[in-house]
């Protein structure tokens, strides 16, 4: 992990303090909104750019694994998101809506830095990627559909619209460039590029927070108690998933880096894809984009945690015996 990854809950604090500074000038504000969308095709497009999506199968090696994952981001965690809200969330549709985008979403690439940390199984890991990342993009209109449809107005075909436009067409601009890139410069010449692409996505992504707050920062500051209702619904689910997880890893009798693997997929979520569809499908609805910043601000931190507690239970380690106990 970079420094410039390491520092991201910092860097998005300091994009939404600079956007609702930017917010209080009405002309600057005006012109955020049109840099919003922009910015996170950006952002998407340098995300979507080295997901191999030709080693799926390889993530059917471990069935077990596999399913128990596809379950819990697909099956279980679309429940509990919708649960979540109705708890927490019952006078607040738009914060609901963002929080079951962002629970539908499972993260496509920080979980393997904490995996890695955790000693966990990387190379299981990195098969699930481009698993996850077909299933939420293909499930997420579903969801909405089937969940939100009662919380806001949604026109199921201006949705799909969106989604098209600023996810299929962009994953297959990525998937023509890294083609491109590997006949013109080599197989190796993108992968050697990484970073500077992990850069650029973190820099549009905290240039669009920017946009998206001096766009919509008065509505914020008018009614700022809202996002502190997030934190319960937010913190429940990573307790709730996180126990999940090492339950199955224990029932279905899988190794550590296996309980790893499942346990990262399962807590770290996507937070920039749901961002950008809430960006172009609601575009008249700011809270719910407003939702899905929050998460990375909490999320690095917690996923930090998560991952020396895994340590903690690995076997060998000085305290997994009186963790066992």
């Amino acid at each position: 992990m970079t420094w410039f990854e390491r520092s991201q809950p910092l860097l998005i604090l300091l994009s939404v303090l600079l956007g609702l500074g930017l917010a209080l000038m009405d002309d600057i504000a005006a012109v955020a909104g049109y840099l919003i969308t922009p910015l996170l095709m950006g952002m998407l497009y340098a995300a979507f750019l080295p997901i191999p999506l030709r080693h799926l199968s390889k993530a059917f090696g471990n069935y077990r694994v596999t399913v128990a994952s596809l379950a819990m981001n697909f099956v279980w965690t679309p429940l509990l998101a919708w649960a979540l809200g109705a708890l927490f969330l019952r006078d607040a549709p738009d914060l609901r809506v963002g929080l079951l985008m962002l629970m539908v979403t499972p993260c496509t690439d920080w979980y393997l830095v904490f995996t890695g940390i955790a000693k966990g199984n990387v190379g299981l890991a990195t098969a699930l990627l481009p698993l996850n990342f077909v299933f939420q993009i293909v499930l997420l209109p579903v969801y909405l559909a089937i969940f939100a449809q009662s919380l806001v107005t949604l026109d199921l075909w201006v949705l799909a619209g969106k989604i098209v436009t600023v996810l299929f067409i962009l994953l297959a601009l990525a998937a023509l460039s890294r083609y491109s890139m590997n006949w013109l410069k080599g197989p190796t010449w993108l992968h050697e590029k990484l970073p500077q692409v992990a850069i650029a996505q973190l820099l549009c992504l905290n240039l669009a927070i920017v946009a998206i707050f001096a766009t919509q920062g008065k509505a914020l500051l008018q009614r700022p108690e809202l996002l502190l209702l997030l934190l319960l619904p937010i913190g429940s689910f990573f307790v709730i998933n996180f126990v999940l997880a090492q339950w199955l890893g224990k029932r279905l009798q899988l190794a550590y880096p296996e309980v790893v693997c499942l346990t990262c997929t399962a807590l770290a979520r996507n937070s920039p894809v749901a961002l950008a569809v809430a960006a172009a499908a609601f575009g008249d609805r700011p809270l719910i984009a407003l939702t899905l910043v929050i998460s990375p601000l909490l999320e690095l931190l917690i996923m930090v945690l998560v991952a020396q507690l895994l340590l903690r239970f690995r076997p060998g380690s000085p305290t997994a015996g009186r963790v066992e106990r």
